[in-house]
């Protein structure tokens, strides 16, 4: 049985639309695009190396994600460039109910209900499965409880608008911060292991307090 890990790049609202341009998602008018350019530094682009370098193994992703990851990425044919050979190599499993081919190497369209698939695909394989972007499929996941890691790079900005990674409808989870660092320019990168259900109690003072 695999592990699934989600990784985002989020403001401190917590907003994960769009982060590399303009154009790549204006979903609900979003005009702020392109928000994570000026954060990329040595020391972020370090923290992603060995994101997927030495993690993960699947890249899990949804429609809108692929389509901007399979325009880009299989024309990086530098050699020098991992996180490149990773992606261009590595196995990627798409959900989607639009799309009846892909053509990025080593790509496999998932049939079906998305949890359900998704669910499957996890006893099936080993390893770890890596979510990137994909905020619609995030959140499906989310609802089903599908999730075993988060690894977040924070920027330094608030946009106020946009699409966020937590939204309502998510199963209750608590979590144990496994590790944390930042970068140069003020990036915090936080990886999150569940760690459960959450437990509840009170500060209110009891009747002979």
């Amino acid at each position: 049985m695999s592990r699934l890990i989600v990784t985002a790049f989020l403001t401190l609202d917590g907003v994960m639309q769009a982060p590399g341009g303009p154009e790549e998602d204006v979903d609900g008018g979003f005009e702020h695009g392109g928000w994570q350019v000026p954060y990329v530094d040595d020391d972020f682009m370090d923290l992603m190396t060995g994101v997927f370098e030495d993690t993960a193994d699947h890249l899990l992703l949804g429609r809108k994600t692929y389509d901007i990851f399979a325009a880009y990425w299989p024309r990086v044919t530098d050699e020098d460039n991992s996180i490149g050979v990773k992606l261009n190599s590595m196995p990627k499993y798409v959900a989607s109910r639009t799309r009846t081919s892909l053509e990025w190497h080593n790509s496999h369209l998932l049939q079906g209900d998305a949890a359900e698939s998704v669910a499957q695909l996890k006893q099936r394989l080993d390893g770890v499965i890596m979510t990137q972007g994909s905020s619609d499929l995030i959140r499906t996941l989310q609802q089903h409880d599908l999730v075993d890691e988060y690894r977040l790079l924070v920027n330094p900005v608030i946009l106020g608008t946009g699409k966020r990674l937590f939204a309502e409808g998510a199963a209750p989870s608590a979590w144990t911060l496994r590790e944390s660092r930042t970068s140069s320019v003020g990036v915090q990168y936080c990886a999150y292991e569940r760690a459960g259900k959450p437990e509840y109690g009170t500060f209110a003072l009891d009747e002979q307090g």
